[in-house]
C-alpha cells in the first residue's frame, strides 16, 4: 500500500511528460489528498528506461503499454482505492482510515502527527461535502 502525505494513493493509469515525451498509459499513483502522482514502483524501472530510449530517439509521444508488459497482478493488489471507483466511495475510504490513524496517533501521543491527520481530514470532509453536492444538484431538473 503505498502512502502520500498519510492518505493512501489511488491506482491508475495517466500520461507523463519526460523532457518533450509524453508517455501515455504509465500505471501511477494518485494522492487524492495533496494531487502527488508518481509511477508505481513496479513499474518505476521500465518507465525510466523507456523514458530516457524515448527521448533520445526524439519521439515526441510513445506508449507504456506497447513496450512494457503489466500482467503482474501485484501491480493492483498495492492499491487500496481504483479510479472506476465512485469517488464518493473513495473519499470516505480515505476518511475511515485516517480516522483509524488518528486513533492510533492519539494512542501513541504523537501531537504533530495528529495534526496532519487533523489537516486531511479537513480536506477530505470538504471534498466530500463538494462529492454530495454534486450529487444532489445533479439530480436536480
Amino acid at each position: 500500500m503505498s502512502f502520500c502525505c498519510g492518505a493512501s494513493m489511488i491506482g491508475t493509469k495517466g500520461t507523463l511528460k519526460h523532457y518533450r515525451t509524453r508517455i501515455h498509459n504509465v500505471p501511477i499513483l494518485f494522492c487524492p489528498v495533496c494531487h502527488r502522482v508518481e509511477v508505481h514502483y513496479l513499474v518505476e524501472n521500465e518507465y525510466d528506461i523507456l523514458a530516457e530510449y524515448a527521448h533520445g530517439d526524439g519521439a515526441s509521444e510513445v506508449d507504456f503499454h506497447d513496450y512494457v508488459d503489466e500482467s503482474d497482478k501485484a501491480l493492483h493488489e498495492n492499491c487500496v482505492n481504483n479510479e472506476n471507483e465512485e469517488p464518493l466511495h473513495v473519499v470516505q475510504n480515505q476518511i475511515d482510515m485516517a480516522l483509524d490513524l488518528l486513533s492510533f496517533a492519539k494512542q501513541l501521543g504523537d501531537a504533530e502527527w495528529e495534526q496532519q491527520l487533523k489537516r486531511r481530514l479537513g480536506v477530505l470532509s470538504q471534498r466530500r461535502h463538494k462529492l454530495k453536492q454534486k450529487r444532489t444538484s445533479g439530480g436536480a431538473i
